[in-house]
């Protein structure tokens, strides 16, 4: 599955970090060739724990409380819920944004 991410990035960021973008792509790997695992589901509750116990937690390196994590990843679920599809590299990227760890991705 090839694809352009920083395009769907731009739908919600105006200037996104292109170098962020290649960390989380790089980040994501071979899954993001899968369509169902390049999609996040924001109604599954078992993705939406791995998002925040393997992204956020993992791969961010954040402490907050996970009420705080969950509380993110529904603010973004909602930011993104006029697209019928979720890409994952754009749901981690706002993440990332959300929580100031932009940097740490590239």
């Amino acid at each position: 599955m090839a694809t352009d991410w920083t395009v769907d990035v731009k739908k919600y960021a105006k200037k996104p970090d292109e170098k962020a973008i290649a960390g989380i792509v790089k980040y994501c790997g071979p899954a993001l060739k899968n369509r169902d695992a390049a999609l996040v589901s924001f109604t599954d509750t078992d993705e939406l724990k791995r998002v925040r116990e393997n992204f956020l937690k993992k791969k961010l390196g954040l402490r907050k409380p996970d009420a705080d994590l969950d509380e993110a990843i529904e603010a973004v679920g909602d930011k993104m819920k006029k697209d019928r599809t979720k890409n994952r590299v754009t749901a981690y990227y706002l993440l990332a944004e959300h929580f100031g760890k932009l940097p740490s991705l590239n």
